[in-house]
């Protein structure tokens, strides 16, 4: 068949929605000059549907990491995500010289060609820490005065303050985070645990998302496509849960339908969509299946999960909360009955870090907003049993600057800082230095990258092992980079 006659036998608008690679060779018996033809059309519709994807969608996904390549030391990640940037001067690292700098100018050498978000062209003036630190729990680590609650479990945490990223605007930083690239379209690295790992419960997600919103600040707006499976199945992206009201939007029956009518609706989908997959061989097919198979069985867990009254006063007050109001104190406590249920990775969004004025209320009114309910979180963990298991990561996309704006700070990716704690973790120390101005990370310098392969290491994982090959190229969470940061580990 020559190419000129690939629209009469394939229509083209049919092959651009529905008819994949292996679909077209083997209806058309086409030539190589019409494959070539339809790579130019859409080349994300002729990657080849992999068998580990069609298993994906279809059985109990148990993770293509078998066996493991290290000893897992962790089942599960809670992501205490700071979204908006927060300072790492107000926070987690000391600095008693540009305390002494206050007002006068930035010395040029530091500044000097170095990247500037909205301070460009404007006077670089010194702004000291608008906080107090003080040195808590036996370790005597260091921590700003807005953090009591916890300074309370400071020995259980390990304080990172050399942390550096490839962003300096809020977008791609909260990509690059998330996804290992400032590159929109990249799986998430939830999705890169489903896809390696798999999930230990059946009926939730095992990647969930808890958004929360504080009264300081500048709200920071928050993206799906940080917690998109990218090009892998969809069956792994994250799924966002509301903490006031319904969890799940559509997820409860309509009034009069009965469990037996929804499970007839459910499977007739299925047939439908079992029936596209064999006329199409896509696989996005079967992980409908999969996903209508997952709400029906949610509809079930969902509401036993959200409903705290089997929870005592003593912990409602341990973490804050009433339960069930949208705070961040309320996600972490939805967190820990998550991490009870064996949803591998939950992520807490709070959005309320974007300090760029109003500094030193603001960041202690945001900072009163979440110290109470981390703490509470690991002395809950701890109480149950889970502790030892799960890793907790608290910080933001980027830190800011040591610069003055107005009575703000603006973006800086040079340097910032993140606390861990759990499984695997050194409590009760600090790792790694920035200058003496907070400007550049300078000792034990820790990239993005090998936060994440430091995650997954302690999954049992290499990062340099875990891939998937999408448009011919294989492709990682740490992308070509990232060395695990053993310095910080039991």
């Amino acid at each position: 068949m020559k190419s000129s006659s690939f629209e009469s036998v394939v229509p083209l608008e049919s092959f651009r929605t529905e008819i994949n690679r292996r679909t077209f060779l083997k209806r058309s018996g086409a030539s190589l000059g019409s494959l070539a033809l339809a790579s130019l059309i859409n080349p994300q519709l002729l990657t080849a549907a992999s068998a580990s994807a069609k298993k994906a969608a279809t059985d109990q996904w148990t993770g293509v990491i078998k066996p493991l390549h290290f000893q897992q030391r962790i089942k599960r990640v809670i992501h205490l995500y700071m979204a908006g940037g927060p300072s790492h001067l107000e926070t987690l690292d000391y600095k008693p010289k540009l305390a002494e700098m206050h007002g006068k100018p930035m010395p040029e050498s530091i500044t000097k060609g170095q990247p500037i978000a909205q301070l460009q062209d404007q006077k670089l003036n010194c702004f000291a820490p608008q906080h107090a630190f003080k040195e808590v729990g036996k370790s005597g680590q260091r921590l700003s005065e807005i953090f009591p609650h916890i300074g309370e479990v400071a020995d259980d945490i390990c304080i990172v303050r050399s942390m550096v990223t490839e962003a300096i605007n809020h977008d791609p930083a909260h990509t690059f985070m998330n996804t290992g690239t400032t590159i929109s379209g990249r799986p998430s690295m939830g999705s890169w645990l489903l896809y390696g790992l798999g999930s230990e419960c059946e009926d939730l997600p095992g990647f969930v998302v808890l958004i929360s919103t504080g009264a300081f600040g500048q709200s920071q707006p928050i993206s799906a496509r940080q917690w998109h499976s990218g090009f892998i199945p969809s069956r792994f992206q994250g799924v966002e849960f509301r903490s006031k009201g319904d969890a799940v939007m559509y997820v409860n029956r309509p009034k009069g339908v009965s469990l037996a009518r929804q499970r007839d609706v459910v499977n007739a989908i299925n047939t439908i969509n079992r029936t596209q997959q064999r006329l199409s061989d896509d696989p996005e097919a079967l992980t409908r299946i999969s996903q209508y198979e997952m709400a029906f069985r949610m509809q079930a867990s969902v509401p036993g999960l959200m409903d705290i009254s089997d929870e005592p006063q003593s912990v409602l007050d341990l973490y804050g909360t009433k339960g069930a109001d949208g705070s961040f104190a309320a996600n972490c406590l939805l967190a820990r009955r998550l991490a009870e249920r064996g949803v591998r990775f939950i992520q807490l969004y709070h959005r309320d870090w974007d300090h760029h004025g109003d500094l030193k209320s603001h960041v202690k009114g945001t900072a009163a907003e979440v110290d109470q309910a981390c703490a509470a979180l690991i002395k809950d963990l701890k109480q149950r049993g889970l502790f030892d298991d799960t890793l907790l990561i608290w910080g933001g996309e980027f830190g800011r600057t040591p610069m003055a704006q107005g009575s703000g700070r603006d973006h800086h990716q040079k340097a910032f800082s993140v606390w861990l704690a759990g499984g695997g973790i050194k409590g009760g120390t600090s790792y790694g230095q920035t200058d003496e101005f907070g400007y550049h990370s300078v000792e034990n310098i820790v990239h993005v990258h090998d936060l994440h392969a430091t995650i997954l290491y302690l999954f049992g994982i290499d990062h340099t092992k875990l891939t998937y090959k999408f448009q011919g190229r294989d492709f990682r969470l740490t992308d070509v980079s990232g060395e695990v940061v053993k310095a910080i580990l039991t």
